[in-house]
């Protein structure tokens, strides 16, 4: 098992785990071009985030998108963790816990970042448990949103 920054030979395993994600967790049907587009922004453009992939015999079987959040309380970068997705046939087998300790390996030996956080859907209590057996907690905060239709 390898995890690894993802480049722009994965793209097309990339907005093949968001179709499905979209799918499985909200059913719905994202728009391909849009996807396409929208991962193509964070491989070429860094600031915005950097997608990790897991792979088997190189084969990518998962992944996710790291985001930044500034805190100005902390002086230093939050990163989020977003976007996960591990196929079927390889989860509850330790895919996600080894690419949140590649993550937070990050973290540690980067001084500029100070964290991580993720937000995960209210009725996903196996994720809830994953996470707090990480030793992550659920923090005091309400995630609210608006956002356009598209």
């Amino acid at each position: 098992m390898n995890v690894r920054e993802a480049n722009k030979d994965d793209i097309e395993a990339l907005v093949g785990f968001q179709l499905k994600m979209a799918a499985e967790t909200e059913g719905i049907t994202l728009n391909y071009e849009i996807l396409v587009t929208g991962v193509n922004a964070v491989l070429n453009d860094h600031s915005k985030g950097r997608y990790y992939v897991t792979e088997i015999d190189r084969r990518v079987i998962a992944s996710l998108l790291t985001t930044y959040e500034w805190s100005d309380w902390r002086n230093g970068t939050v990163l989020w963790i977003q976007s996960v997705y591990v196929l079927p046939e390889f989860r509850r087998k330790g895919i996600y816990r080894n690419m949140y300790a590649y993550i937070k390996l990050l973290v540690e030996n980067d001084h500029k970042l100070k964290g991580i956080r993720l937000y995960a859907d209210k009725s996903n209590h196996i994720a809830h448990k994953t996470y707090k057996e990480l030793g992550m907690c659920a923090d005091h905060y309400v995630t609210f949103e608006w956002l356009k239709e598209h």
